[in-house]
């Protein structure tokens, strides 16, 4: 059994709490939908009320402590009795639109496996947005989900854009 308290807190409560407090700006999500959307990666999905001083730290069940975040966010989020540092954690990963979070950090995957950016690929193969979009649907038939995962991670991502990558070249050697 366990002994972890759960948490009382209402997610409109802690929404209440920070609208008002915090600049919406700073973050990847807009407070109208900050009921629904992770507030690191902006997925909508089933929210954790997510402790910015951990519990087993001392942290509170109070609004004034809690975020919310997907499950795969609140694991990544930090376990430290620093409130300042939660906070730059959670600025430092905003995601300029909703619903990319992932596919950028699959971006940065693939940067570090080939030491190349997906701007610099862009350009020396001349890709439009649109045809990469249109890959990425196709590829659905080629990769699936970590069991319980929901969406695809950083490093299937960035496997994609390398069958991507390879296409394209090969292409262009023709």
């Amino acid at each position: 059994m366990s002994n972890k308290k759960s948490i009382k807190t209402p997610l409109k409560d802690i929404v209440e709490y920070w609208g008002s407090r915090i600049d919406e700006t700073e973050l990847s999500i807009d407070f109208s939908d900050a009921e629904a959307r992770c507030w690191r990666c902006t997925y909508e999905s089933k929210l954790h009320r997510c402790h910015i001083i951990p519990d087993s730290l001392g942290g509170e069940d109070t609004p004034s402590n809690l975020v919310l975040l997907c499950r795969r966010c609140h694991t990544e989020a930090p376990n430290i009795n620093d409130r300042d540092f939660f906070w730059e954690w959670l600025k430092a990963h905003k995601s300029p639109f909703y619903d990319t979070y992932w596919t950028i950090r699959g971006m940065k995957e693939y940067n570090v496996i080939y030491k190349e950016t997906f701007e610099e690929i862009a350009m020396r193969l001349k890709i439009e947005p649109e045809e990469f979009e249109a890959f990425l649907k196709e590829q659905k038939n080629f990769v699936t989900i970590h069991f319980g995962e929901g969406r695809l991670n950083p490093s299937t991502i960035a496997g994609i854009i390398r069958s991507f990558v390879k296409q394209k070249e090969l292409i262009q050697e023709l």
